[in-house]
């Protein structure tokens, strides 16, 4: 163990978790380089005393509260070269080697070109090293942003300064000299896939990832800003009710909120900026769910609902243990599959998020999307995500001709999904009309584990609460009317969708009539011109696909309650060949 470390036991332990996984890895004095990604941009805490923190940059973050400001610390990026952290290490640095190359332009010490100044500063290491090696004098450089010093990418494109700037890197890390020396370069980087894999995967190199602030974080840096007279509430909030709901939002954006606003905090104003901020970090990958509807808003499916509602009391109990991991919705078109989880995320209290493309054909850019993406989940929970149209959002491990993204994505998808560390922290809701094409690694058990499906309404009861809910959802004013008697005469096979947009023409043909209700002669008329659209293989596969991922046989239309599987998986090949697919 560095004596530094060893001397200083209780100074580590007030460190957060992730400043102590580096203190203790760079005590040991196995490593030399280190790369810390994830929340890099943020205030950090250190706490002074018990609930009392100060807030720091993670350059600043590191040299003092890890270094303690001592020995040589330098800094480098791309844009502002070699800086130290005081003027008397800088100028230590430009006295030492003007004396060894007297001829060179001192700005060259300090150039924001790497291979100039790797150069100039292993050498200035190495001169430091004592011989004996007891007199310690620790040396750390800084280097921020660097997915631009080392970016991913292939190595056979990488141009002569990449691959000069890839080879220092893995010599340095893996040089005995650094070790001894107590020489540590640290890299800053937001997303670790921004960085050459092969620098990111040597066992050589040590992997930091520097989390979102938790809950007792933002109560901390709120209470900060409350001394420091910066910090106004609305009635009946607290700093310790602000940061139960701002999960999701880094430091920097909750100093942003408070900065912003001309009143005292409200709950409406949090909401509001909460929704903005993440979004605004998310670069539109991912958006907020805002639903005025709860599953009393739905008809039928009663076995889904009340599996939900199951759910939702879970959630409000605090029961997150007994949550699944995730649901596979399923159910041909029309069914009201999106609406049924829009309604779910209105009757929960907890924030929903649509997860969206975050794919890219830019090499790098979907991974990097995806890393972000999911920090981010993490840093919400407890967080329900909607992916709708799974099937095509997910992909597969089979996947081909983009060098292999696909596959990884698909594995770090896979990966999360299954962390059970997130049970009933992160809910997963895969939406699809056809889950025989997502692959089995994402709804098996422990990942969606709990497998639903809604079909359409089969009796005439069935149809008439659907056409009451969806008048109340479309804001309809009716005139007494019996709608059964119209179903049985234009006895079509109805969807939700199909229905909602039979009275949505009724509604434009009483608006026509200069009328504020619908009557029985403008629901007739719409009834008799709806033709339905005309795919009843692709209805009927999705039908039978989702018969078969059900995981309960109450949920299941009497119609299908007692297929036998073996006649429902030919049923659905002789379909999938009509409609030309293969399988």
């Amino acid at each position: 163990m560095n004596q530094f470390y060893s001397r200083n036991s209780d100074f580590i332990e007030k460190l957060p978790p992730w400043a102590r996984e580096f203190a203790y890895k760079y005590g040991s004095k196995t490593a030399n380089l280190y790369i810390l990604h994830g929340n890099i941009r943020d205030f950090l805490p250190h706490q002074m005393r018990e609930g009392e923190f100060i807030f720091n940059r993670i350059q600043e973050y590191i040299a003092e509260n890890i270094f303690n400001n001592q020995d040589i610390i330098v800094f480098f990026d791309l844009s502002s070269g070699v800086s130290f952290l005081n003027k008397e290490m800088a100028q230590a640095y430009q006295e030492a080697m003007e004396k060894r190359f007297p001829k060179t332009d001192p700005s060259d010490f300090f150039s924001s070109e790497p291979e100039m100044s790797f150069s100039y500063l292993e050498k200035y290491f190495l001169a430091n090293i004592p011989r004996d090696h007891k007199s310690g004098c620790r040396m750390v450089m800084i280097m921020d942003y660097a997915e631009t010093i080392i970016p991913a990418g292939d190595l056979a494109r990488s141009s002569e300064e990449d691959r000069y700037r890839l080879v220092t890197l893995n010599r340095w890390s893996n040089s005995p000299i650094f070790t001894e020396g107590d020489i540590s370069i640290i890299l800053l980087t937001e997303n670790l896939v921004d960085i050459s894999p092969r620098l990111v995967s040597s066992p050589a190199t040590v992997k930091v990832s520097v989390p979102f602030p938790g809950e007792e974080v933002r109560t901390s840096f709120l209470r900060f800003k409350e001394r420091r007279g910066e910090l106004f509430l609305d009635h009946g909030l607290s700093p310790e009710r602000v940061a139960a709901v701002t999960s999701g939002l880094n430091l920097m954006n909750l100093s942003r909120l408070v900065s912003e606003s001309h009143e005292p905090l409200s709950t409406e104003y949090l909401r509001r900026k909460k929704k903005e901020m993440i979004e605004n970090e998310a670069a539109g990958l991912l958006e907020f769910m805002d639903t005025t509807y709860t599953l009393n808003d739905v008809s039928g499916h009663d076995f889904v609902k009340k599996r939900f509602k199951s759910a939702a009391r879970a959630i409000k109990m605090g029961r997150l243990d007994v949550l699944p991991m995730g649901y596979l919705i399923a159910g041909p078109v029309g069914t009201g599959k999106s609406f049924m989880v829009s309604a779910f995320a209105g009757e929960i209290g907890i924030p929903m998020v649509i997860f969206r493309n975050f794919r890219s054909k830019w090499q790098g850019v979907t991974e990097s999307n995806l890393e972000k993406v999911l920090n981010i989940l993490k840093s919400m929970a407890p967080v329900a995500v909607m992916i709708d149209e799974a099937d095509a959002f997910l992909g597969d491990r089979e996947q081909e001709g983009d060098s292999g993204t696909s596959n990884r994505v698909f594995a770090q998808i896979a990966s999360f999904m299954g962390n059970t560390k997130y049970r009933g922290k992160i809910i997963w809701f895969l939406i699809t009309c056809r889950p025989d094409l997502i692959p089995i690694d994402l709804k098996r058990q422990g990942r969606a584990e709990e497998h639903l499906a809604l079909f359409y309404p089969e009796s005439e009861a069935d149809r008439e609460a659907l056409f009451n809910t969806l008048v109340r959802k479309l804001d309809l004013s009716i005139r007494q009317f019996s709608i059964r008697d119209l179903f049985r005469k234009y006895n079509h096979d109805f969807s939700g969708a199909d229905l909602e947009a039979v009275l949505t023409r009724a509604k434009l043909r009483a608006a026509m009539a200069d009328r504020t209700f619908v009557n029985r002669e403008d629901m007739e008329e719409a009834l008799e011109d709806f033709n339905p659209p005309a795919y009843p293989y692709e209805i009927e596969l999705q039908n039978l696909v989702a018969v078969l991922e059900c995981t309960s046989r109450e949920m299941l239309p009497k119609k299908f309650r007692n297929l036998d599987r073996t006649r429902l998986v030919k049923d659905i090949q002789e379909l999938k060949a009509l409609i030309g697919e293969r399988g």
